[in-house]
């Protein structure tokens, strides 16, 4: 993580005032940082705090989604998520998702405002940070267990040999009929 953060500021239609606010006072230090948002929070975040903001699609619409693909391919450093705790959300598993990548990817969040202003007054806000990420390449190679009923299928025409073959599962026909 270079000195210059990559932050992602994502809220809930009823915390979107309170990020704005929240963001207001520390405009001048978020201006020093490349701000993502999702698509309402950023065009309201780039009004109000006067300077670029990149705009991802709306959280419903697969902007919790991209963030937690940017989390994924080390481009966010952190996560300012003001969530609403007392509302159902109909995008609730695009949410959990979102805050499982940032846990997954070991990326700080902050889901509140004491969280985020504890985040962004640390010392490691002007510095560079080496964040431990994970390595996951015994689970990228795990071997899985093909279950009985699913055997390898012969490669079509054409293909060599070499390449993988495809999996088929084996369902059972019909019952044959009875005579009675």
């Amino acid at each position: 993580m270079s000195r210059h953060k990559r932050i992602a500021l994502v809220a809930h239609d009823n915390q979107k005032w309170d990020l704005v606010q929240w963001a207001k006072y520390n405009r001048d230090l978020l201006a020093e940082h490349k701000v993502f948002a999702t698509g309402t929070t950023g065009r309201i975040l780039e009004e109000q705090l006067a300077f670029p903001i990149t705009k991802l699609q709306s959280g419903p619409l697969g902007g919790d989604q991209q963030i937690g693909s940017k989390i994924a391919e080390s481009l966010i450093d952190f996560l300012i998520f003001f969530w609403d705790p007392l509302m159902p959300q109909p995008h609730d598993p695009d949410v959990k998702a979102l805050l499982r990548m940032a846990v997954v990817w070991n990326v700080p969040v902050a889901c509140n405002r004491a969280s985020a202003d504890f985040m962004i007054s640390s010392p490691l806000m002007d510095e560079a940070y080496d964040r431990l990420v994970p390595d996951y390449e015994a689970h990228r190679n795990r071997e899985i267990n093909r279950p009985e009923n699913v055997a390898p299928v012969s490669p079509p025409r054409g293909k060599a040999a070499s390449e993988p073959a495809a999996m088929a599962v084996l369902v059972p026909g019909p019952p044959e009929p009875r005579l009675s």
